[in-house]
Parts: structure tokens; sequence; C-alpha cells
């Protein structure tokens, strides 16, 4: 069975960094093949992109975070990553990790990113 497990999250202040990690379990899963992504839900409002990153290692970004946001991908660790700087309230969300390719998609189960002073 195929798991995305987030960690990184928590509290920082405005203006800090987090950085954010997507880890893929199971003993044949690969994310070679798969697109990654971060998506994130701040309460009362839909989910949305932040920033995926494909198999080839093209990346596109939401823009409220372009030149800010990092992603990035180790196929080897089968893990992506989400480097968050210059971070704002309105960034304050549940942050999910998708994992797609063709019609097969995974999600993780989200982590909470609080920015607040």
């Amino acid at each position: 069975q195929v798991q995305l497990v987030e960690s990184g999250g928590g509290l920082v202040q405005p203006g800090g960094s987090l950085s954010l990690s997507c880890a893929a379990s199971g003993s044949i899963f690969t994310i070679y093949g798969y697109t990654m992504g971060w998506y994130r839900q701040a309460p009362g409002k839909q989910r949305e992109l932040v920033a995926v990153i494909s198999s080839g290692g093209s990346t596109n970004y939401a823009d409220p975070v372009k030149g800010r946001f990092t992603i990035s991908r180790d196929n080897a660790k089968k893990t992506a990553y989400l480097q968050m700087n210059s971070l704002k309230p309105e960034d304050t969300a549940v942050y999910y990790c998708n994992a797609a390719y063709q019609y097969t998609t995974y999600w993780g189960q989200g982590i909470q990113v609080t920015v607040s002073s």
C-alpha cells in the first residue's frame, strides 16, 4: 500500500521559513514517473495548488508563492520537498502532498502550517 507522509510543518513568525517533506512508502512504489505536487487548504477555502514538479524536473508555482517557495524532489529517497521562505499569515493552511501519474493519484494526510506572530 502506498502512503505519502508529510513532515516539517508547524508555527513560524511572518518572514520566517519552513521546509516540508513528503516521503513515499511502499516497498515497490517509486516516484520516478510521478508528478509531485503540494497543495494547501485554508479554513473555509477550497484546496489549491501551491507547486508541482514533473518527473523531468520542470516546476510550476501558484502566483502567490512565486519567488518565495521552491519545490524539489529526490527520486532515490522517494521524497518531495517544499522550501517556504518569507512566509506570510495568508500562507497559513493545511499542506497536502500529492503524487500523480496518468489516472493514479495519491494524497498525504496533510500537515498544518501556521504563520503568526
